[in-house]
């Protein structure tokens, strides 16, 4: 699950100006290296969203009159189109939710903390992001359980052999690992941790949060129990995600949010639940913000195999180039890098950099990266990120360097 499929495509020349149109931020002097923390918005998905709300603007579910019908067909349809893109088996397997942190939570504290108890084990992996490592740690705290870490090989890939050893006490409940690191740029065999978790005894959560918009999504292949994303980084609106789940597992989840529309029967005194997935969505749903994924999960699934290829070769040449920068080091994994590449200026602090390539107008991303415990394991405070996207060109990587170097004559 680390590998988009080859195509007779492959080779074929791609010119992301035909991507960057559409994109209305992106037309002045902005190199935009920061697809990571948030990717920006075709106008296919703008034109969704303000279509929803001046011609079908109305709350889901709750209405017989013809705009809460448009609404609720347009938000399930969005559900629909999700599960089709991450090979759900149902769309009732799909909770909408405001984004992967609150996907992780939800999944943490309607399902995983209930099986947790003295002396289990819970495994995160050495790159997680903060959302898929703090609520694990709540998780733990107070019940006897202990929190375990997949250590990184030399080379900053997940050593996946001292998990399987690690397992081999048969203590671990559940396994939470990244698809793709976003300070190494590295794709997890996740489909390896999953096969490895389930011998022991572990479920295992996915954070596909930078995966979605560069590699093909399948639960089923990947084998995990839950699988969270976010709207915002595959071309797609803030405020909105999904949480996917196994149907049964599902079925035993409690709500963490409770009002309206999450119930069947509300008695003084007791309440009972509305069926799976509505019974984890309380409240007014993101109905935009649903619909909005939904046209960027279109634009996403249009995009050739080529933009792809695009993608992971401005990656790779902008790793190889800074690298070859005198006191520059890359972090992560010489080959396979999917979208970004992480680095250290020696004698610059990270933020002196990113404002150096800001006044340039370059935008990347600089400091711990919300991976703290990573960045301990790799012996530093934070680092610069570039990301990219099909919309990114050669000549941003020239700028990037133009601007790396500028920054060492200015601070060194």
């Amino acid at each position: 699950m680390s590998e988009r499929p080859e195509s007779a495509g492959k080779g074929e020349v791609f010119d992301p100006g035909s991507i960057r149109r559409p994109f209305a931020i992106l037309n002045r002097d902005l190199a935009w290296l920061d697809n990571a923390a948030t990717t920006q918005r075709p106008e296919p998905v703008l034109k969704a969203m303000d279509q929803f709300y001046r011609l079908h603007n109305a709350n889901t579910r709750r209405s017989v009159h013809r705009l809460g019908a448009e609404a609720t067909a347009a938000y399930e349809g969005a559900r629909a189109a999700v599960a089709a893109f991450i090979g759900a088996k149902s769309p009732a397997e799909i909770v909408f939710t405001g984004g992967t942190t609150a996907s992780i939570n939800l999944a943490v504290a309607g399902f995983a903390r209930w099986e947790i108890g003295p002396g289990d084990e819970v495994w995160v992996s050495a790159m997680e992001h903060h959302s898929n490592w703090v609520p694990w740690q709540e998780a733990v705290k107070g019940v006897g359980a202990s929190l375990k870490v997949i250590p990184l090989t030399s080379d900053g890939r997940l050593d996946l052999a001292a998990f399987r050893k690690g397992l081999s006490a048969h203590r671990a409940k559940w396994v939470a690992a990244t698809w793709v690191s976003n300070v190494l740029g590295a794709a997890n065999d996740v489909r390896a941790i999953c096969a490895a978790a389930h011998a022991a005894g572990a479920r295992v959560l996915v954070d596909g949060a930078q995966g979605v918009a560069h590699l093909p999504a399948d639960v089923a292949a990947m084998d995990c129990d839950f699988f969270a994303f976010s709207g915002h980084k595959m071309y797609g609106p803030m405020g909105i995600g999904a949480l996917w789940g196994r149907g049964e597992l599902l079925e035993q989840m409690h709500p963490s949010i409770f009002g309206g529309e999450m119930i069947a029967r509300v008695d003084e005194q007791t309440s009972t639940w509305a069926e799976v997935p509505y019974r984890f969505e309380g409240g007014t749903p993101h109905v935009a913000g649903a619909v909005g994924l939904a046209a960027a999960i279109e634009w996403v699934r249009a995009l050739p195999p080529a933009a792809h290829e695009h993608v992971a070769n401005l990656a790779r040449e902008a790793a190889e180039r800074l690298a070859a920068l005198k006191d520059v080091r890359v972090w992560g994994p010489a080959e396979g890098r999917v979208s970004l590449v992480s680095f250290s200026v020696k004698g610059v602090h990270a933020h002196d950099v990113a404002q150096v390539l800001d006044s340039r107008g370059i935008a990347v991303r600089a400091g711990h990266m919300c991976a703290q415990p990573l960045m301990r394991r790799l012996g530093i405070e934070s680092a610069v990120r570039a990301s990219f996207a099909p919309y990114n060109t050669t000549d941003e990587i020239r700028r990037l360097l133009e601007g790396v170097r500028a920054a060492q004559e200015l601070f060194t």
